[in-house]
């Protein structure tokens, strides 16, 4: 196989919005296409039309956009039942879909029976020459091979083995008529000439039934990876984390490359590190480096990444989203300081706003000596060290004593930027203005 040849997908429901989880299955499919100069291909996969919805396939477009997972072409599987149901009239030729007669609540009590007596609840096939239930109308099984063994190397959890007599006949279509999950993305595989199919380990079983749906068609079988699935910090994928979507992320301030930086390396034996660009990821993803043990996503750790990137980002990269008047200068001295990009608003405010400063008595007349101090420095040059060294030499204050009054007086907070990159972006007159006034 060639680099080129290698084609991925990611094909989400639009019956919600993207979470969490399916932003990782799509991530690690996006990784793989590209660095093997491959193709990524989004496919919606619309075949429930009555929860299937528009404004969640505009959705999830422009959450893949705003992270940046380009895709290079695009397909929709309401646009495609012509070719299911030329795939589905030739497999019942071959004898490989059948039409079954059971209602929901006659499966429900057989299983229930065969679990009774510690069977595996497998569906027993019907005698083909059994008469017709009068009035119903069928829903239709692929016929699985029950002799020959299904196996496969997965990527990520190594050889797989299962018995077909083990797997009970999959339903493909209802009696409406509507398509299931597993036949149409098969199908759809097969057509768009995917190689490669990453996703979760809760599809092992139906990667099992698909294999011989792909033989049955007459087809090669992609390389699957299944990959371990997300946890929250409590131990199990939490409602509320299943149902955190991009723009949750968004209005708290997370960055697509934090998203990212987490999400490619999580569950891995990678070290996740803070990564303003997708090179490394690109170059780095290699699903051997993939554990089997569920893969704990953190919101913290994520906030944590999102503020050490910043700390990273240079001025262009952000500077059509950062407040007027806030310029490579500012965005030096700021961004140590910051956990999202909102909080550069804040400190742009203790620059150019109103600041009410909280001094103590006995460091009233500090300030005073430090407005006069000011007002003869040279503000063309570095202020900050040439205000602290005449006060030190002038009031023998050091330390503590000498710098935090200043702080006080100059930003109104006790931590904050660097104070030798901030003074000049206060001015010499707003400057002298706030030490006389925290003097009191």
């Amino acid at each position: 196989m060639t680099q080129t040849s290698i084609v991925t997908r990611f094909a989400p429901s639009p019956t919600g919005h993207l979470h969490i989880g399916n932003v990782r299955t799509a991530l690690h499919n996006w990784l793989w296409a590209r660095k093997h100069g491959g193709r990524f291909l989004l496919r919606i996969d619309d075949t429930d039309l009555e929860r299937s919805r528009e404004d969640y396939v505009d959705g999830i477009r422009a959450d893949l956009d705003w992270l940046g997972l380009s895709w290079d072409a695009e397909a929709r599987q309401s646009q495609r039942f012509d070719l299911y149901e030329k795939q589905f009239e030739a497999l019942k030729a071959a004898g490989r879909v059948y039409a079954c007669y059971e209602t929901p609540e006659e499966l429900d009590l057989r299983r229930k029976v065969l679990l009774g007596r510690g069977l595996p609840p497998v569906y027993e096939r019907k005698d083909p020459d059994a008469p017709i239930p009068e009035g119903r109308v069928p829903h239709w099984r692929f016929k699985l091979d029950h002799d020959t063994p299904i196996e496969w190397v997965d990527l990520i959890r190594g050889p797989q083995h299962f018995d077909p007599k083990l797997l009970s006949d999959p339903v493909i279509r209802r009696a409406d008529g509507s398509w299931l999950y597993m036949l149409p993305s098969a199908i759809d595989d097969i057509d768009m000439g995917v190689t490669h199919v990453v996703r979760g380990e809760d599809h092992v079983t139906n990667t099992a039934t698909q294999i011989q749906m792909f033989a049955a068609l007459g087809a090669p079988v992609p390389h699957f990876a299944h990959e371990a699935l997300l946890t929250g910090s409590e131990g199990k994928l939490s409602k509320r984390l299943g149902s955190l979507g991009m723009a949750d992320f968004r209005d708290r301030g997370i960055e697509p490359m934090a998203i990212l930086s987490l999400l490619a390396r999580l569950g891995t034996s990678q070290p996740i590190e803070p990564v303003t660009d997708v090179a490394p990821l690109v170059a780095s993803i290699d699903f051997g480096h993939f554990g089997r043990a569920p893969a704990r996503f953190d919101e913290e750790e994520l906030a944590q990444l999102n503020a050490k990137i910043l700390h990273q980002t240079e001025f262009a990269a952000v500077a059509s989203r950062l407040p007027e008047g806030v310029d490579d200068a500012a965005w030096q001295a700021i961004r140590p300081n910051i956990a999202t990009l909102a909080d550069v608003g804040d400190w742009w405010a203790v620059v150019t706003g109103t600041i009410a400063a909280q001094i103590a008595a006995e460091d009233k007349a500090y300030l005073i000596d430090a407005a006069t101090v000011a007002e003869t420095l040279d503000w063309a040059g570095d202020p900050w060290p040439q205000l602290t060294e005449a006060l030190k030499e002038k009031t023998g204050r050091k330390g503590k004593p000498l710098f935090l009054p200043l702080r006080q007086a100059l930003t109104g907070q006790d931590h904050g930027p660097d104070m030798k990159a901030l003074l000049p972006l206060i001015g010499k007159e707003r400057a002298i203005a706030r030490l006389r006034a925290a003097a009191g």
